[in-house]
């Protein structure tokens, strides 16, 4: 873990005891500040003070920008002492928390981001709240002392007005996730939904129109199965040309690898530099599954240099992924990643750096604000002697790179961010074929197995061997996925026993049994002002729409129809919502899209001939397939279609399942797209 340097503290706060990095940057605050918990709500009860929450996250420039401005100093400090109970909480540690304020800012009518600042009773309902407050007033935004002083003045002198947020705020909380009439979503729908949607896409830059822009994973998946299911070229395009911007834009770590978190710009120049696991781990995967179909040389590139930085720069000594990198360095955003004309020069030598300067965008009076962010953004022919040359000046200015000051990392494990990068790192692993992929992800899947998971029960957060438990049902979600994932692709009988104890968990202890989804947290987990359901996307796919397509996928390698029948039921609760914010619920279309379209790939046999139609079923994108591997006809649920045809099998063969309808063996392993197309249009 690695913190900005600050001046010799006189003063420590509680944050002191804590493990997650980012309320660790908060321990020599002059703020008195409280972790998340049931000491703080008990203070502020005693005390009969309201509560400033602050939520934020290591990586997070605002955060930081606010915490200089404001919570460094002792002024407004003594203020918040004063006045309030604080409680910082690092939304990655703590997602439900972050997540059930975060909506609350939003029924005020504010956009979201982070800092979250919200201003609560002492019961922890929320009242009021925003984000980024200055220090002093400017752009229309009230000084931070100033929302301070006012918020407590209402609290003590007109409390009705208090009563009355309060009330508005936790009756539209309660109200969030209830859904009204019913809702049907089949392949009619989804086709028009995907029509709907292509309105929005960049046509020339990639992406969503205007700026920001967003990778948005889900999105463009949605988009990619679109194309799968009419076969219309435009969808495909669409995506590729999203992926070209990205991978040849700023928003790509051009010397180190990796993507950064978003383009503040149209074209992806000027990225926002702090650089998710989730982000790259959902980005891996679609660059795989557009490269089976282009065969861009560009996105395996891209691919295997994101996996170099995941090993070099983000994997934990256990073997696990950490969090984040900061936007960061020295005080200011991008420091560490742009140049200038002169470094260039200095670094590479006349010759080179004008070569180097030609392809990379690199002026003396800069392309971004006077500084030079590295990309390819202008199309330019290179000869294949042209990018040996570059791959060999990248590498002596990532030396070069490598002396100035680092920004901060983010070391904490996260359960379902690293599930994101292990079932990543398999598909792409297995597209690409890359088996030392499969073992960076069973080592990460074997240290969660092991070091965050208490019985059948796993934690979220783990860092310097203390682990935040209960987990959410995103970690059991997300971890179940990297289960199935690693099962699909190597038969090993551990990763679908593990799948399904987890599975039984996150049933007994997330279930809502009326409608069939998940709560994010445990029954028995700490009260919160509200058990949080939403089924709304974030950055991250829902943890609903997740565990839709495990139980999808649960119910063809465990050989149970009950599993099918759960996604159903799930999927049928959340569907009118998803109905009225298609834009919002992209993860639980790609659901249904899997649900309605799943080609079962069922091998049996044993042998070089079984394992080369494994080999073959497992490089298709996981988009639309599901792998089994039936030693025998047993292995399949008792309705399976193929199960007679496997039970008179004399030989390794395959057959391929769409819904009822199975295919004719399958003995050539280069027939499986004929068989798929066959049975899909029966």
């Amino acid at each position: 873990m690695s913190t900005p340097p600050q001046a010799p503290a006189l003063h420590q706060n509680r944050l002191a005891e804590e493990t997650s990095p980012y309320l660790l940057q908060h321990k020599d605050n002059p703020v008195e500040w409280w972790a998340w918990g049931p000491d703080a709500l008990a203070e502020a009860k005693r005390s009969n003070r309201p509560i400033l929450l602050s939520v934020g996250y290591a990586a997070c420039h605002w955060c930081h920008v606010m915490a200089h401005e404001s919570f460094e100093d002792a002024a407004t400090a003594g203020v918040m002492n004063k006045l309030f109970v604080n409680i910082k909480v690092d939304r990655e540690e703590r997602p439900e928390v972050d997540q059930i304020y975060m909506a609350a800012l939003h029924h005020l009518g504010e956009h979201g981001g982070w800092p979250l600042t919200m201003f609560l009773t002492p019961d922890g309902e929320p009242i009021w709240g925003g984000t980024y407050f200055p220090k002093t007033s400017r752009y229309g935004k009230p000084a931070f002392v100033d929302v301070l002083h006012e918020i407590a003045r209402l609290f003590r002198e007109e409390p009705q007005k208090i009563e009355q947020n309060r009330a508005a705020l936790m009756e539209r909380l309660a109200a969030t996730a209830r859904a009204g009439g019913g809702a049907t979503i089949g392949i009619v729908e989804l086709d028009n939904a995907a029509r709907q949607l292509g309105g929005i896409i960049d046509p020339v830059n990639g992406g969503t129109r205007g700026a920001p822009k967003f990778p948005q994973a889900a999105l463009f998946e949605f988009v990619w199965r679109a194309g799968l299911r009419t076969g219309e070229a435009r969808y495909f395009a669409a995506v590729e040309i999203t992926l070209d911007h990205i991978c040849e834009g700023g928003i790509y770590d051009h010397l180190g690898g990796g993507f950064s978190r978003y383009s503040v710009d149209e074209r992806w120049l000027a990225p926002h530099f702090e650089k998710m696991l989730y982000d790259n781990a959902q980005l891996l995967e679609l660059l795989a599954i557009a490269h089976q179909r282009s065969g861009k040389p560009l996105y395996r590139q891209r691919a295997q240099e994101t996996v170099a930085w995941l090993k070099r720069e983000m994997t934990t000594p256990e073997g696990a992924f950490s969090t984040s990198l900061d936007a960061d360095s020295e005080g200011e955003e991008g420091k560490f990643y742009v140049w200038s004309h002169d470094e260039v020069m200095a670094g590479l030598g006349p010759q080179d750096g004008d070569f180097f300067a030609q392809n990379y965008d690199v002026t003396a009076a800069g392309n971004f604000e006077g500084h030079n962010i590295l990309n390819r953004l202008r199309p330019q022919p290179r000869s294949a002697a042209d990018e040996v040359r570059l791959a060999a000046l990248r590498e002596k200015l990532l030396a070069a790179r490598g002396t100035r000051m680092r920004p901060g990392l983010d070391d904490k494990v996260l359960a379902d961010w690293n599930g994101l990068m292990i079932a990543a790192l398999v598909n792409a692993g297995l597209i690409f074929d890359e088996p030392s992929w499969l073992d960076i992800a069973t080592r990460a899947f074997d240290f969660v197995a092991r070091a965050m998971t208490m019985g059948d029960r796993l934690g979220h957060s783990w860092r310097e061997d203390k682990l935040t438990f209960p987990g959410l049902a995103s970690d059991f979600a997300a971890m179940i996925r990297a289960a199935l994932a690693l099962y699909e692709a190597t038969g090993q009988q551990n990763c679908i026993e593990q799948a399904l104890a987890w599975q039984h968990a996150l049933d007994r202890d997330y279930l809502n049994a009326e409608t069939g989804t998940y709560y994010l947290t445990a029954g028995d987990a700490e009260g919160l002002v509200i058990r949080p359901a939403a089924t709304t996307d974030e950055a991250t796919p829902n943890h609903n729409a997740v565990a839709a397509q495990n139980l999808i996928r649960l119910a063809v390698v465990a050989g149970d129809d009950a599993w099918r029948d759960k996604a159903d039921k799930l999927i049928a609760a959340i569907a009118p919502l998803a109905a009225e914010n298609l834009y919002m619920h992209m993860a639980l279309l790609n659901a249904i899209d899997l649900r309605l379209r799943a080609a079962e790939i069922v091998v049996t046999g044993e042998g070089p001939r079984a394992q080369k139609l494994l080999a073959a079923a497992r490089r298709r994108a996981p988009l639309d397939r599901i792998v089994l591997h039936a030693a025998s006809a047993a292995t399949l649920a008792p309705t399976h279609p193929a199960r007679a045809k496997i039970e008179a099998a004399t030989q390794p063969q395959a057959f391929v399942c769409v819904g009822e309808t199975c295919s004719l063996p399958v003995i050539d392993p280069s027939a499986f797209n004929g068989a798929i197309e066959a049975v899909r249009h029966s």
